[in-house]
Formats: structure tokens, C-alpha cells, sequence
């Protein structure tokens, strides 16, 4: 639960917000051990990799948070490949981000603002990242071949990276974050500590308004594998595999941890909701209409 004095700011007169619409990105299976300690080798879960679009109230502008998991397999880097094989991860996509925004009317050139992904149907959208993605314009594979990330994962010409001096306004739990459109609808949390070992650097939440009145929705990405580690139900799973390597999802776990409380803080804040990419409960009981064209309702009072 969170604090009696943890707050977040409250709506200003006529105040802008997001519409948030969830996207289907493909489902991809995970070893339990990975996720939630104390899970023996072998086990694995099913996972939604969802996506998110926002569209600005007044504006109108379209965001899409994360773009999915790629459907085919050659779309990744070769160390990559290896590890989706070796994991045994065995990624299912029968609708892509791209395909669920066109199946919600919503066509990939109108999209303004991206976060990360397949960039390619995208031809009009800025990408904004954090500052640790530059490293993937300048040494990712070819350039080194054992990199997670292609050096082409960003279009050059339309990548904004967002350094850590522009994370310099607290919010509730978080100590880092930024006004993205500079009227309170929309903030982008630092969140590099929760960085997935082999996803790219500058991982960011989303905490965005979703009424004029009040009502929040923390969008964490890869913060956590399993809503439970951020219910506090379980813990963040961290062992040694066979071959002495440690085993964990995220590249720091104390960090990653300490990301998690402060997300896990929101839940004791009345209308607030709380989605990571791979909320397998969620996805479980999501209903169509929390998917584009639809939105996710505004928790009410």
C-alpha cells in the first residue's frame, strides 16, 4: 500500500488527458525461474506481449507505447535468435501492433510518437527513447556481432533520445520523470534500472492521465515479467544457472526491484491502474473493448 502522503498532482481546469487503448503484440512463453524466484527449471508461463496506443485529448496526437514482439523469428539479431532458442521462449504472433492499430482504425503513418519497435510501416512517427539507446545507432550488430540490437533499430533521421537532465520533475513514487507534452496528461518515467538484459538501454514507464477528473494508468513495459512481483506476491527471481552464469531477467536486480516498489506504491492510490506488458491475469480477462477501438476505462471514484 502506498503512504498516507504519497500523492500524485491533481487536474487542472479543463485538463488534458490520454485515451489508452491496449494492442495485441504477439504472446511469447517464459521460464518461471526467470521471473519469480523459487520456481524450479522447466516450468514456463504464457504471456501477452501488449502494446499500448494513447491519444491526446485535445490534440489528438497518437502515441504508441512498445510495438511487440516480431513474428518472424530472422527478425532478430543472431544472439538473439540463440537465446529465443535456447529459453525456449517459442514466440506466437498472429496479429502484430501494426496489424492491431489497422484493425482499430488507426493506420501507422498517422502515429506521431513511437517508443520502440519495428520502425519500418512507421514513416512519419518520431522515436523517443532514452539516452542509453544511443549505444544501438553506434555499435549494435553488424557493427558488433554479438549485440541484442540492430544498429538499424531506430531510423536515425527521427530518433529523439531523451538524456537524464530532461527527468528532472518528481511524481508520486518517482523521482525522475518528464511532462512529455508539458500539460500534465503525460509522464515519462526513467526507468533504465529495470532494463531487461537483452532488450536495448533507456527503458521508460508511462504514467498518463486518463480523465479530466482525476483517474491515472502506470503502463510499466518490462518492469516485471508476472503482475505478482508487483503485487508483492512473489519476488523477483535471481539464481545461478548450470554454467555459473547468473540467471535473472533484468540486468540489475536490486534496481529493478526498487523500480517495482515504487510502481507496486500506486496500488494503495484510489484510481489508479497498473499494466506491464506481460499481465498474463490481465490479458485473461481483458475483454474486447479495452482493445483499439475501444479504451481502457478511467478507474471512477
Amino acid at each position: 500500500m502506498a503512504s498516507t502522503g504519497l500523492m500524485l498532482p491533481p487536474p487542472s481546469v479543463d485538463q488534458p488527458f490520454m485515451y489508452v487503448s491496449a494492442l495485441g503484440g504477439g504472446n511469447i512463453r517464459i521460464p518461471c525461474d526467470l521471473v519469480v524466484d523459487g520456481n524450479s527449471q522447466g516450468e514456463s508461463i504464457s504471456c501477452p506481449s501488449l502494446a499500448f496506443s494513447l491519444r491526446h485529448s485535445k490534440t489528438k496526437s497518437w502515441v504508441v507505447f512498445d510495438l511487440g514482439i516480431r513474428r518472424n523469428l530472422e527478425g532478430y539479431t543472431p544472439l538473439s535468435q540463440e537465446l529465443i532458442k535456447a529459453m525456449k521462449l517459442a514466440p506466437v504472433v498472429n496479429q502484430t501492433v501494426t496489424e492491431s492499430l489497422v484493425k482499430g482504425g488507426v493506420f501507422p503513418d498517422q502515429v506521431e510518437t513511437d517508443h520502440t519497435g519495428d520502425h519500418e510501416p512507421f514513416t512519419r512517427a518520431t522515436f523517443v527513447v532514452g539516452e542509453g539507446c544511443r549505444e544501438l545507432l553506434t555499435s549494435g550488430y553488424p557493427i558488433d556481432p554479438n549485440s541484442f540490437s540492430f544498429s538499424t533499430t531506430l531510423p536515425h533521421e527521427r530518433t529523439k533520445f531523451l538524456p537524464l537532465s530532461d527527468f528532472s520533475l518528481p511524481i508520486g513514487p518517482f523521482p525522475l520523470a518528464l511532462d512529455f507534452f508539458g500539460d500534465g496528461s503525460t509522464y515519462v518515467i526513467d526507468a533504465h534500472c529495470a532494463r531487461v538484459i537483452e532488450h536495448t538501454g533507456g527503458h521508460t514507464n508511462i504514467l498518463a492521465r486518463t480523465s479530466s477528473d482525476g483517474a491515472w494508468i502506470l503502463l510499466g513495459g518490462d518492469s516485471a515479467h508476472d503482475y505478482r512481483l508487483i503485487a508483492g506476491e512473489e519476488e523477483v527471481a535471481h539464481s545461478i544457472g548450470s554454467s555459473g552464469h547468473i540467471r535473472c531477467m533484468h540486468g540489475d536486480k536490486e534496481k529493478a526491484v526498487e523500480n517495482i516498489a515504487r510502481i507496486r506504491s500506486l496500488l494503495g492510490i484510489p484510481r489508479v491502474q497498473v499494466l506491464i506488458a506481460h499481465d498474463s491475469k490481465w490479458y485473461e480477462n481483458k475483454g474486447s473493448a479495452a482493445f483499439l477501438p475501444g479504451i481502457i476505462q478511467p478507474l471512477t471514484a
